[in-house]
C-alpha cells in the first residue's frame, strides 16, 4: 500500500501535469497552427536547457463576475520564474494565449510583478514574453491595477536591470505600455502587432480602413514608429536574437558588461579604410563597412536597423569589450540628423550609459535635415535630446571623426566640449562651422558679387576656406582632436584608448534627475 506522503507526492505530479497541459490540446494545436510556440516552449528555447525554474504554478484567479468562478484558467495565463541564459541568471514571464487568451487579470499580474520584484532584488536581467488579449474584462478596474503595478515597477527597474520584451501575438490597449517602457522590444513578423486601438475601432471612428499587420505589425513598428527594435523571423528566432544581446550586457548597473575572449588581434590594421572615403564629397559609402572593419571579428548586434536608416546604433567588441556604438550613415539622406536620428541615438546612448557600456561615436555628418516638417516636428527639442544625453553620459565616450563633420551636428555627435574622452580624426576629417560652399558664399558675399569673374572668384574663396578649415588640422591645433590617424590603424588605436579610460571615474552634480527635454 502507498503511504500518505506517496499519495501526496502522485497529487503533487496530477497536479503539475494538468497545469503543463496549459488551455489543453486543442488549444495548443491552434497555437501551433498559426505558426506560434505556446509560452512553455518559448521557455524552453530561451533558458538554458534544465534550468528554468517554475514559481507560482498554481496560483488561481479569485473572480465571481460573469460566472468566472466556474472557469479554471491553468497558471492564471502566465508562467513565470527564473533561470540561466548563457550561464547567467535571468527572470521571465511567458503569457499562455491557450488559457483564456492570455488575458490579464489580478492574480496574473501579481505573478508577473513577484519575478520583476525579485529581479530587481537580484540584480538580474528580466525578460518579458507578451502574447495576451489584454486586461480581463470580468475582472475590471482589478485588471486595470494590474497593469498599473506593472508600470510602476518598469519605471523602478529602468536603468537599474535590463528590461526585454518579446511581442510573439496580440499586443493590445493598456498592454502596450509595459513593452514601451522597456529597454528592447523584438517582434515576429506576421503574427505579432502592438496598437493602442484596433482596426474596428479606427474604422468605426474615422472610417479609415486598415489590416492588423498594416498598423501594428513587426514592419510597421520597426520601420515606421519606431517602437520596436528587432523584427525577427520566428519565435525561436527572437529568443536566438534576445539570447545574442544579453551576452554584451551586464546583469545590472552595478557591473560591467561581460568581456568575452576574442582571437582577433587588437593590434590588426585594416588596410581598406585606407581608400574608403570617395574623392568626391558627394559620394557616399557604407558606414557598416567601416564599423565591421574595426571592431572584434567584425561582429555587430543592430538594434534599429530599419529604423532613421541615416543613423546607426549597434553592439560590438573591441578587444573582448561590450562597446556602444552610434555612427551617421552617409548611404541614407547623406548621414543628416533628424528628428528620428536624434530619437533613435538618445535612447541608445541612455541605456548604455546606464549599464556601464563605452561609447564609440562615428561622425560623418553634414548638418541637420533642412525643412518646415521638421521644424513643425520640434527638431530643435529633438535634437537637444542628443546633446543632451551624451553630455549626460560618464561612460568612457571615444570619437572618431572620418569625413564631413560641421555646425551643430558636430557637437550633437559627441564633440569634446560634450565630453567625448579621446577624439581621433582621419586626415579626410573635415571639422568646420559649414562647407567650403556655404562659408564663401557667406564669408565673401560682396566680393564675389563685385569681382569681374564672380564665378572664379567663388571658387578661389572656396579653396580658400577649404585650406584653412575643411581638414581635422585647425580642430586638432586647438586640442578640439586629439590625434589625427591613417584609417587602416583606427582599431589599435581605439583599443588602446578604451583600454586607458576603461576606469574612468566621473560624476556629475547631485540632483534627483534633470529635466530632459522630451
Amino acid at each position: 500500500m502507498m503511504g500518505i506522503v506517496e499519495d501526496k507526492i502522485k497529487e503533487l505530479k496530477a497536479r503539475e501535469a494538468k497545469v503543463r497541459q496549459m488551455g489543453g490540446e486543442k488549444a495548443v494545436a491552434g497555437q501551433h497552427a498559426k505558426g506560434k510556440l505556446t509560452a512553455r516552449e518559448r521557455l524552453a528555447i530561451l533558458f538554458d536547457k534544465g534550468t528554468f525554474r517554475e514559481i507560482d504554478m498554481f496560483v488561481k484567479h479569485r473572480c465571481v463576475n460573469y460566472g468566472m468562478e466556474k472557469i479554471d484558467i491553468p497558471s492564471d495565463g502566465v508562467i513565470t520564474g527564473h533561470g540561466l541564459v548563457n550561464g547567467r541568471p535571468v527572470f521571465a514571464f511567458s503569457q499562455d494565449f491557450t488559457a483564456r487568451a492570455g488575458s490579464l487579470g489580478e492574480m496574473h499580474s501579481q505573478k508577473i510583478c513577484k519575478v520583476m520584484d525579485l529581479a530587481l532584488k537580484a540584480g538580474v536581467p528580466f525578460v518579458g514574453i507578451n502574447d495576451s488579449g489584454g486586461a480581463r474584462i470580468q475582472e475590471g478596474v482589478d485588471a486595470l491595477s494590474g497593469y498599473g503595478q506593472i508600470f510602476f515597477r518598469n519605471s523602478a527597474c529602468s536603468g537599474v536591470i535590463p528590461q526585454i520584451s518579446a511581442i510573439m501575438g496580440p499586443t493590445a490597449g493598456g498592454a502596450v505600455y509595459s513593452p514601451a517602457m522597456t529597454d528592447w522590444v523584438f517582434m515576429v513578423k506576421n503574427s505579432s502587432y502592438m496598437f493602442i486601438t484596433g482596426p474596428e475601432v479606427i474604422k468605426a471612428v474615422t472610417g479609415e480602413e486598415i489590416t492588423f499587420e498594416e498598423l501594428g505589425g513587426a514592419k510597421t513598428h520597426n520601420e515606421k514608429s519606431g517602437v520596436a527594435h528587432f523584427a525577427c523571423e520566428s519565435d525561436e528566432d527572437a529568443l536566438n536574437q534576445i539570447k545574442r544581446l544579453l551576452r554584451y550586457l551586464p546583469s545590472n548597473n552595478m557591473e560591467d558588461p561581460p568581456f568575452v575572449e576574442t582571437a582577433d588581434d587588437p593590434h590588426r590594421t585594416a588596410p581598406a579604410l585606407d581608400t574608403i572615403i570617395p574623392d568626391s564629397p558627394s559620394k557616399s559609402y557604407d558606414m557598416i563597412e567601416v564599423i565591421r572593419a574595426i571592431v572584434d571579428n567584425g561582429e555587430i548586434f543592430e538594434p534599429h536597423q530599419y529604423y532613421a536608416r541615416n543613423m546607426i546604433v549597434c553592439f560590438a567588441r573591441l578587444n573582448g569589450r561590450s562597446i556602444g556604438i552610434i555612427a551617421n550613415q552617409p548611404k541614407v539622406l547623406a548621414g543628416c540628423l533628424d528628428i528620428n536620428a536624434s530619437d533613435k541615438a538618445t535612447r541608445f546612448i541612455r541605456f548604455c550609459d546606464s549599464f556601464n557600456i563605452p561609447l564609440l561615436t562615428i561622425a560623418d555628418v553634414p548638418g541637420y535635415l533642412p525643412g518646415s516638417q521638421q521644424e513643425w516636428g520640434g527638431i530643435i527639442r529633438h535634437g537637444a535630446k542628443l546633446l543632451w544625453c551624451y553630455s549626460e553620459a560618464t561612460v568612457p565616450k571615444l570619437l572618431l571623426v572620418t569625413r564631413k563633420d560641421y555646425g551643430g551636428s558636430y557637437l550633437a555627435m559627441c564633440s569634446r566640449d560634450l565630453g567625448a574622452d579621446m577624439t581621433f580624426a582621419w586626415p579626410t576629417a573635415e571639422i568646420a562651422v559649414m562647407g567650403a560652399e556655404g562659408a564663401a558664399n557667406i564669408i565673401h558675399r560682396r566680393e564675389i558679387k563685385e569681382a569681374p569673374d564672380p564665378v572664379a572668384k567663388r571658387q578661389e574663396k572656396i579653396k580658400e576656406y577649404q585650406d584653412l578649415f575643411s581638414n581635422p588640422y585647425a580642430a586638432a591645433s586647438r586640442g578640439y582632436v586629439d590625434a589625427v590617424i591613417v584609417p587602416s590603424e583606427t582599431r589599435p588605436r581605439l583599443i588602446d584608448a578604451l583600454e586607458i579610460m576603461a576606469s574612468k571615474r566621473e560624476t556629475r552634480p547631485p540632483k534627483k534627475h534633470g529635466n530632459i527635454p522630451v
